[in-house]
């Protein structure tokens, strides 16, 4: 039976204050403008239920297909990334090979250099 009371005496609590905060001209007329902005809001809606209906339609396509791209965006970018996975170590071991080849010459720091950048992004990709 309390609780009965308690809503009942928002409810009214609420009526009053709403009907005190329109003795203000202002609030009166701010009032009378968003009420009839809702009205011709959920008229529209009321007289236009398929144009509704085909905007949630489209919207909803739309996020469709922009996470069906992501998804094969992000699908892409891994195959990529395993690929670079798969290719480091070759890669490395022709540079390897190539130091040797040139470690003979004098002119072996370009290919030092080289080594030692894939052994730095090696390092990187592994943690």
């Amino acid at each position: 039976m309390g609780k009965n009371l308690f809503l009942k005496g928002m409810f009214y609590g609420a009526l009053a204050g709403g009907a005190l905060s329109l003795l203000d001209k202002k609030t009166r007329q701010d009032m009378k403008v968003n009420v009839r902005k809702a009205y011709e809001q959920v008229s529209y809606v009321v007289r236009h239920p398929e144009e509704i209906t085909e905007n949630v339609k489209e919207t909803a396509e739309k996020i469709r297909n922009t996470i069906e791209q992501v998804s094969e965006d992000i699908s892409y970018i891994t195959c990529k990334v395993d690929e670079l996975r798969e290719l480091t170590p070759q890669v490395k071991e022709v540079v390897k090979e190539t130091k040797s080849t040139f470690s003979k010459h004098e002119d072996s720091t370009v290919v030092e250099d080289l080594l030692k950048e894939v052994n730095v992004e090696e390092d990187s990709a592994d943690k």
